[in-house]
């Protein structure tokens, strides 16, 4: 079986710090201990809540067009298991992660500190809302889909920072990547489709 680093190098994906993001980063000490075997598999493992996390490929694609050079502040809306954090940790200077089930959160932390990752703060809260106290924030990454983006996570965005979101459509959520120029909101390109739970909270049209 190829390892997680050989199928992202498959797909295209180059960045020399990326991929050893990605091999420094266990994914077995990111999933529920039962699901630990599947692990190194490029798939989706359910993390409770009807959630998954995400699998790696399409993480990394998420990733990679951040194109994060390790002196950003990053917010994360959506933190599972902290599996991505862990990778995002590894490429920024720091990371903000909100996510919306406690428990989730507290995993989460337990995970990231058992791998020694100390540059990442995360937060119970409302991720449409993002977290204003340390905005702006040169990168935005969203691992849940709403058919627009937030308004706060548009405002507290750095000017000429991106931030990447599956954008619901009809068929699938088209993973999507925005820049900001001259204050404004900008769609750059879409990525890939891809399946992802709702965004829910107070800024997005769709609720619980």
């Amino acid at each position: 079986m190829r390892t997680l680093v050989e199928v992202i190098r498959g797909m295209g994906m180059t960045d020399p710090r990326l991929l050893a993001a990605f091999a420094a980063t266990p994914r077995d000490r990111f999933v529920p201990p039962r699901s630990a075997v599947r692990a190194q598999c490029d798939e989706p493992i359910p993390i409770g809540h009807g959630q998954p996390t995400s699998q790696p490929s399409l993480i990394a694609q998420m990733i990679d067009v951040l194109r994060l050079s390790g002196t950003e502040t990053v917010l994360e809306i959506g933190t599972g298991y902290g599996y991505q954090t862990a990778l995002l940790a590894r490429l920024a200077r720091r990371v903000y992660s909100l996510e919306r089930h406690p428990d989730l959160a507290e995993h989460a932390q337990a995970n990231l500190a058992g791998v020694g990752v100390t540059n990442v703060e995360v937060l119970v809260g409302d991720g449409t809302a993002g977290l204003p106290a340390h905005a702006p924030y040169e990168a935005v990454i969203v691992s849940a889909a709403a058919p627009s983006v937030p308004a706060p996570l548009a405002s507290q965005l750095a000017e000429g920072g991106r931030l990447v979101m599956p954008m619901t459509s009809e068929v699938a959520d088209v993973v999507t990547l925005y820049t900001k120029r001259q204050g404004r909101l900008t769609r750059l390109r879409p990525l890939t489709p891809a399946q992802f739970v709702p965004l829910v909270g107070e800024h997005t049209t769709m609720h619980d």
